[in-house]
């Protein structure tokens, strides 16, 4: 017997059809000799609903009430939940996070998990029940209902399971795993049946949202083995978990691309010690992360710097940065919001010479300018004007020959 615990997108939640098809797989994982643990999403759109009430009473609602709103989707998918597993003649048993407890630190909208105590769920395991438990949420030591940001049900289906020290984690999602490209703009792009996490991790970071980031660093950290599945098929999916030697031999597992940044360019400022620190730092005082960076030197004494940062933060950030360039007199303030970031992914970077220069051959030939690049052991970014975005990446998936 295994021990099996199950992560449910709210899009498959939705309506009574939906999730009796959800309890289906459910019990059939049950009846297949598993123990089931069942983490739930609120339906979806729920949340955003959730959030546009507050709204219409708060231009800026946060804070410990905030949370408990927000928390109260998945009270709803759990409780249906366990209804439509006892009407099939199942014993059920379901928990808000503050029952299992899921103990969190008092960050609003964004709690950390600090320890899963299972014992109530195990008893329940040993008497046969179908545990469901509500994603997104936990207490603080203060007896606070917290949340765990969006897509916080990813953190706590990996969570449980190690706490469980589980056989599988099983994410259903709309889609039916990660793909070498995504599927809409490269209709040769093939399913991957088995990736590291550290691939992974750089997917997600770059564009790839299929599963929380934050949960998949919990993942690594615990060596939680991951299987990302469609929750409308039965198909297998992809399987996230330790490399070995066959991922090591892959030089290029994946093309992603992400249209969410802006560039912002500080042209001729003072080539001094302190200057980007200065900016940079600033930024981060204000919550904006910068992403890609680039310095250029001249030879006049003057510098340009180029960063980006996410399109949401592009006026705040531009602002903060004109402030500060005024005062250092620096030419000019560029903000460009038509870019993309295309990036090749693989753990065989580290073994293979040439790889980024097989990409920016690829690109040049195709009349793709690039604009900025960033690299890791194991990627390889750049920005380029958003209109060659789906060909830059048709060309890379060709190039690397990543089709199915």
């Amino acid at each position: 017997m295994a021990l099996v615990v199950q992560k449910y997108i709210g899009s498959a939640l939705v309506g009574a059809d939906r999730i009796k098809q959800v309890a289906e797989r459910i019990v059939a994982s049950y009846n297949a000799g598993n123990d089931v643990v069942v983490v739930a999403s609120a339906m979806a759109g729920e949340t955003d609903r959730l959030i546009a009430q507050a709204r219409t009473i708060s231009l800026a609602p946060e804070g410990r009430d905030y949370d408990l709103l927000l928390a109260t989707g998945e009270q709803v998918t759990v409780g249906l939940l366990g209804i439509c597993l006892t009407s099939m003649g199942y014993q059920a048993r379901s928990y808000l996070g503050w029952q299992v407890p899921i103990t969190t630190d008092a960050v609003p909208a964004r709690a950390s998990i600090k320890q899963i105590d299972p014992a109530g769920i195990r008893d329940d395991l040993r008497r046969g029940s179908i545990v469901i438990v509500a994603g997104f949420q936990g207490i603080d030591s203060r007896g606070n209902v917290t949340t765990l940001g969006r897509g916080g049900a990813d953190t706590s289906a990996v969570a449980l399971a190690e706490a469980l020290g589980a056989e599988v984690c099983e994410l259903y999602t709309d889609v039916e795993g990660v793909f070498t490209a995504d599927p809409a703009v490269c209709r040769d792009a093939r399913k991957i049946a088995k990736i590291s996490y550290d691939e992974m991790l750089e997917l997600a970071g770059l564009g790839e949202k299929v599963i929380q980031i934050r949960a998949l660093e919990y993942a690594k950290k615990y060596q939680v083995d991951i299987h990302i599945r469609s929750a409308f098929s039965d198909s297998t999916g992809t399987l996230v978990t330790k490399e070995d030697a066959y991922m090591e031999g892959v030089v290029v597992s994946g093309v992603v691309y992400d249209k969410s940044e802006a560039k912002i360019a500080v042209i001729g400022v003072p080539d001094k010690p302190g200057v980007a620190a200065r900016i940079l730092t600033t930024l981060a005082d204000a919550d904006i992360s910068v992403d890609m960076i680039v310095q250029n030197v001249s030879q006049t004494g003057l510098a340009d710097l180029t960063f980006t940062v996410a399109k949401s933060d592009l006026h705040q950030a531009y602002g903060i940065t004109g402030e500060i360039t005024r005062e250092l007199g620096a030419q000019n303030l560029i903000a460009d919001e038509h870019i993309s970031k295309i990036s090749i992914v693989g753990l065989g970077m580290r073994n293979h010479a040439g790889v980024a220069a097989r990409m920016f051959t690829a690109l040049a030939f195709n009349n793709i300018n690039i604009q900025m690049i960033s690299t890791s052991e194991i990627k390889v970014a750049v920005a380029i004007d958003e209109k060659y975005t789906e060909l830059a990446v048709r060309v890379l998936h060709d190039t690397f020959g990543l089709a199915a």
